[in-house]
């Protein structure tokens, strides 16, 4: 985000949207600093009861090290961040890659489901960005009104 906010922001005339690896005030601060005109928390959300996780996923969230999520397009065809497993280490050490997008969600949709079901760690499309470490959240209210508070640090009102 550093080095691409201030490059996107110089070669645009429309809104940017700072998205990957932001998870508190800190990162939401920076990238408006650096040019952002809104941002995408995404970990910090999912790992709250009202996301449309299971409570299997929101526990790994809060257990995972950034150095345990990976890049891959096994469960959909496009570029996600996932926590490793079976799954996507099995799918990223094949030769072929992924049938384009929506063909692979598709063929994975009934898999990822079930898995969830199951709470099958090592098949779940869990994802989970690097910023999951950052998480202390559980509930989508207080992750809001946490982020207001610590933003007003950063952006104090005149």
């Amino acid at each position: 985000m550093l080095a691409l906010v201030p490059q996107v922001r110089d070669a645009v005339s429309i809104p940017v949207i700072a998205a990957g690896g932001i998870g508190d005030a800190r990162g939401i601060a920076a990238a408006f600093m650096l040019g952002a005109d809104a941002v995408q928390l995404g970990t910090a959300f999912l790992a709250c009861q009202q996301s449309n996780t299971t409570d299997f996923h929101r526990q790994k969230i809060r257990a995972v090290s950034a150095d345990d999520t990976v890049l891959s397009r096994a469960y959909t065809g496009r570029l996600a961040r996932f926590m490793a497993n079976r799954f996507v280490r099995d799918f990223e050490a094949r030769s072929a890659g992924p049938l384009p997008f929506p063909l692979q969600a598709w063929f994975t949709g009934v898999m990822k489901k079930e898995a969830l079901r199951q709470d099958n760690q090592a098949i779940a499309s869990l994802y989970a960005g690097q910023g999951a470490p950052l998480v202390k959240h559980r509930d989508a209210g207080d992750l809001m009104q946490s982020l207001v508070a610590d933003l007003s640090k950063f952006f104090p009102k005149p």
